[in-house]
């Protein structure tokens, strides 16, 4: 088994982000990405602990409470795809995103990733600034099949 060194915290105010999979808040994640809403994926709650599992993850955190997460699916060498960036409504307009997707592609299991991906229906102007592009003509399209 290779060592991997932990990836330390970050403060940004009164905000601690980090990317220690141990400190998410398993229920507010579930509730935020699975029980009906804009942002669910339908996922059955006996499923959602290999989502954790198989993602590095990344937390937001107000006075000890969780307040944003992301996480990232990655083969760590040629592919590194964003899922899930969220920080909750009254936390929003403080810079948490940023600070969040910089947190992210700095993180040294990632560096070096050839080809980043994420998808978004509204918040192209934060990611934008950290290069990402929509792209005015491309072959390829978004397919999708719900196994079950």
């Amino acid at each position: 088994m290779t060592y991997r060194p932990s990836y330390p915290d970050i403060t940004v105010g009164d905000y601690v982000i980090t990317a220690t999979k141990k400190k998410v808040d398993l229920q507010y994640v579930y509730n935020l990405l699975c029980i009906p809403s804009r942002y669910s994926t339908g996922l059955p709650s006996e499923r959602f602990a290999m989502v954790i599992e198989n993602s590095l993850c990344f937390s937001v955190f107000h006075e000890g409470k969780q307040v944003g997460f992301s996480r990232v699916i990655s083969d760590y060498t040629e592919f590194a795809s964003i899922w899930d960036v969220f920080i909750d409504g009254p936390h929003r307009k403080k810079g948490l995103g940023k600070a969040v997707m910089k947190y992210i592609l700095e993180h040294p299991r990632l560096r070096g990733v050839f080809r980043w991906f994420l998808m978004t229906e509204d918040a192209h102007g934060l990611y934008q600034k950290f290069g990402f592009k929509t792209e005015a003509y491309n072959p390829y399209v978004m397919m999708k099949v719900n196994a079950g």
